[in-house]
């Protein structure tokens, strides 16, 4: 009774092993008489179809030339292989040309139909290939060749060998089941086991002993190996589920953002329009109190002062985009030097004061006794400490406090711009350096700006390898501003005074030229110079500007880069050719100030670049330093 459970489990395994054996062997058997009918049929296929190629290059000139005899001859040559019966070659009109052995299988005096494409048909024990006979690509007939296709007889030769395989094959599994049961059976035991446990516990650190040293053996190592294997790929995979959570919320993260920056873009166009309708409002009325101050030289006055200060501040927001944009597109470029932190702050006040004063704030303002030198670029650092002075000036009520207040250690200078204003939220203290971020955002704010001094104070900073920080203790508690840049202990180089050209006060008649299609700005320069004295002509086009200067020979051309007609690089290059105006001075007037603007200016020939809007003493500075041109020959 005790050995009865291990016959059961013998001969179970036994009938097993028989069972999977004759089904795999049957399987095989199948797959291999399979196999061989194709390949039998692709190899005698292929076979043929090479001799027909052969024929179909040998007999082409036989074609060509109508020579059958030479056909026939090289069809004689399939005599050596005897499992040809017949072959045969037909013209390209169907014709029988030449043949070979039993001839009348391709029935001799009938006609065929040439056929679409090269291949072959099996019926029944033979075999057909017809392949096309041509010559530079010229169709001139077809070659057909017969064969035996003996499948059944070689089928059933295979069919004799898989049966003596499978008979051996049976016999030698039944004898090694009989003998290595008992060391089959415990080993693939001792597996399941340790699988069953693995499943209930997950735990992969259990192992199967190993009793032998043949392919159980090697059964009961390569499942160990399995075990730690799915072990690492479960810790792996718990690895990714944890990298792919973690992806997962930076992409939230990401699309988030996006949502932000898509909303910032939309709030920043808004909020350009509001700033650049702004200005205008005054503008239009201070032009409409010019209309009717005749009488009234007071109001006149107040009225341009007005729009020098509206016309100030839309310049000071283009420029602003300007600089943004030249610095993330890695355009902007800092001319450094040893410069003294005091001189910077000066500048930085000279900037900001009009509108700290005209908020009504009071100003404190604390420097270090001892001199502290920077190396950078002493009007960029200005622009920072001015963007961040009137950044306080706006965001503070009227009547209120601003500190600036600098201190030095031996490595770095710090600054700090302090207010007592409507203070940043908490979860601004960072996206308020962001790109057209604001830390009111309300709309019915009544602070002005684009949301872009931060950001360029931000990136100017750090193009000085320095740090910017913002804190408030909270909305209407003030800010803090502290910048940080790195001390140095240089000399200042010693530079003689640059010479300021002098400016000419003298009222010495200049020949004038103006081409620009806008015909307000042209013909309000026009006023400004025609009421200097200068004698002055205005074209609206590039072919005019050629035509007026050939005839007038200008001292000095104001020409825009984008005018009809030839833009203003093909008129300058055109004025330069001119006799009459090879010498004098042409001033390039546009919007377009990047650097590579200035380039091509300089290229085509100009030798100034103003960048619209001009100031009007620029005009006036230009034209009185400009030397005579020479007289046309």
């Amino acid at each position: 009774m005790r050995n009865s459970p291990d016959r059961s489990v013998r001969s179970k395994v036994m009938l097993v092993v028989l069972a999977t054996t004759v089904a795999a062997l049957f399987v095989v058997a199948i797959a291999l008489i399979v196999y061989e009918s194709r390949t039998y049929e692709r190899s005698t296929a292929e076979g043929l179809m090479t001799q027909a190629q052969i024929l179909a290059r040998t007999t082409a000139p036989a074609l060509v030339f109508d020579d059958p005899a030479a056909a026939r001859d090289n069809l004689a040559l399939l005599k050596v292989q005897p499992q040809i019966l017949a072959a045969a070659i037909y013209m390209k009109g169907g014709r029988l040309f030449a043949s070979y052995g039993n001839a009348e299988l391709f029935g001799i005096g009938s006609t065929r139909t040439p056929p679409a494409a090269d291949g072959y048909t099996i019926e029944g024990g033979e075999i057909v290939v017809f392949r096309r006979i041509t010559e530079d690509r010229e169709f001139l007939g077809t070659v057909y060749l017969r064969a035996r296709y003996d499948l059944d007889a070689r089928l059933r030769d295979y069919l004799g060998i898989l049966g003596v395989v499978l008979i051996a094959s049976l016999a030698l599994t039944l004898l090694l089941s009989a003998t290595l049961q008992r060391a089959i059976t415990q080993p693939i035991l001792d597996v399941t086991a340790v699988a069953r446990q693995v499943i209930e516990r997950r735990d992969f650190s259990l192992r199967v002993e190993k009793t032998t040293h043949d392919e159980i053996g090697y059964l009961v190592d390569a499942f160990n190996g399995m075990l730690a294997e799915v072990g690492r790929r479960a810790e792996a995979l718990e690895a990714s589920n944890a990298t792919l959570s973690r992806e997962s919320a930076e992409r939230r993260d990401a699309e988030e953002a996006l949502r932000v920056a898509d909303r910032r873009k939309d709030e920043f166009l808004a909020m350009l329009a509001h700033e650049l309708r702004n200005p205008l409002a005054p503008l239009r009325n201070a032009l409409e109190i010019l209309k009717h101050a005749d009488g009234n030289p007071r109001a006149a006055a107040e009225a341009r002062q007005m729009m020098e200060r509206q016309l100030r501040q839309m310049v000071r927001l283009v420029d602003d985009l300007l600089d943004v944009s030249r610095i993330t597109t890695g355009k902007l470029a800092l001319k450094t030097e040893v410069c003294e932190l005091h001189d910077i702050l000066r500048n930085a006040l000279d900037t900001a004061r009009p509108l700290i004063d005209a908020r009504g704030h009071s100003l404190s303002v604390v420097e270090p006794d001892e001199p502290v030198r920077i190396h950078g670029d002493p009007t960029r650092l200005a622009q920072v400490f001015a963007n961040l002075l009137n950044n306080a000036a706006n965001y503070t009520e009227p009547g209120g406090r601003i500190d600036l207040v600098a201190v030095a250690d031996a490595q770095t200078a710090t600054i700090s711009v302090i207010d007592n204003g409507i203070g940043i939220a908490r979860e601004m203290l960072q996206p308020v350096f962001q790109m057209f971020a604001q830390a009111d955002e309300s709309l019915e704010r009544v602070h002005g700006g684009l949301g872009v001094g931060l950001t360029l104070a931000r990136h100017l900073v750090e193009l000085h390898s320095g740090t910017i920080d913002a804190h408030s203790e909270g909305i209407g508690r003030g800010s803090t501003f502290i910048v940080r840049l790195p001390r140095t202990f240089a000399t200042p180089a010693q530079t003689s005074e640059r010479r300021r050209p002098e400016t000419r006060t003298s009222t010495t008649q200049r020949r004038v030229l103006i081409a620009d299609d806008n015909v307000d700005f042209a013909m309000s320069l026009e006023a400004i110079l025609d009421a200097l004295g200068h004698d002055v002509r205005v074209t609206h086009d590039g072919l005019a500007a050629i035509a007026a200067a050939e005839e007038f020979a200008p001292e000095i051309a104001f020409i825009d880069i984008g005018l009809p007609g030839r833009d203003g690089y093909s008129v300058a290059r055109a004025l330069r050719e001119l006799p009459a105006t090879a010498s004098s001075t042409l001033v390039a007037v546009t919007g377009w100030g990047q650097d590579d603007d200035r380039r091509r200016s300089l290229e085509a020939g100009f030798g100034i670049h103003l960048v619209k809007p001009v100031e009007p003493q620029q005009i006036i500075d230009v034209v009185n330093a400009a030397a005579p041109a020479r007289a046309a020959v």
